[in-house]
């Protein structure tokens, strides 16, 4: 004899995705000019901005022209062509 059996349909949702830390793209880091430009924006706002006390937490630079601002707090919201380089790339071979 054939038995059906009912269940409420229940979607599966992947809790892995969210577990995770976000994942941040670091493959433009690989251009050694945009690291070096980064580090030289950093520099001169130091330079410009001694008794500033507070540290950003990188910059966002542009891929192409290389211009770019340093981010003092939050997630930076970037423009299809920028990139964020955290602090700790900047710094890695400034001391």
């Amino acid at each position: 004899m054939y038995t059906s059996q009912q269940t409420a349909y229940k979607p599966q949702v992947d809790t892995r995705v969210n577990a995770r830390p976000e994942q941040i793209d670091f493959s433009a880091l690989l251009d050694p000019a945009l690291l070096q430009a980064a580090r030289n924006i950093y520099r001169t706002y130091y330079e410009v901005h001694p008794d500033l006390v507070q540290r950003p937490i990188g910059v966002a630079i542009d891929r192409f022209t290389h211009r770019g601002k340093l981010i003092f707090a939050g997630k930076p919201i970037l423009l299809p062509q920028e990139c964020f380089v955290p602090l700790s790339q900047v710094e890695s071979d400034l001391y």
